[in-house]
């Protein structure tokens, strides 16, 4: 299984980004995407999960500022980040999991500027 993330980028604070990840290499769908992120000095956390079925969760300090959102089609996942503030400043990892096994993609820095 293969992830490969875009969409990064510098904003300034209040704007937007939106993200994509595309997964390749299984023929089966994915029942869980989502995203994570990691800032320098910081552990990696949650930043939005979404199951095949389209329920969602998200971390407590998106305070309805991100949207995830998925096409099983094509089997991407998406993140609609609006209201972004300097301290949303990460590299973002999107991710999924088949049975024990979490497949991470590369990464994609988001710096968002004051």
């Amino acid at each position: 299984v293969q992830l490969q993330a875009s969409g990064g980028g510098l904003v300034q604070a209040g704007g937007s980004l939106r993200l994509s990840c595309a997964a390749s290499g299984s023929r089966h769908s994915f029942t869980v995407m989502g995203w994570y992120r990691q800032a320098p000095g910081r552990q990696r956390e949650l930043v939005a999960t979404i199951l095949i079925n389209g329920i969602t969760d998200y971390g407590d300090f998106v305070k309805g500022r991100f949207t995830v959102s998925r096409d099983n089609a094509k089997k991407t996942v998406y993140l609609q980040m609006n209201s972004l503030e300097p301290e949303d400043t990460a590299v973002y990892y999107c991710y999924t999991k088949r049975s024990v096994i979490v497949y991470w993609g590369q990464g994609t820095q988001v710096t968002v500027s004051s």
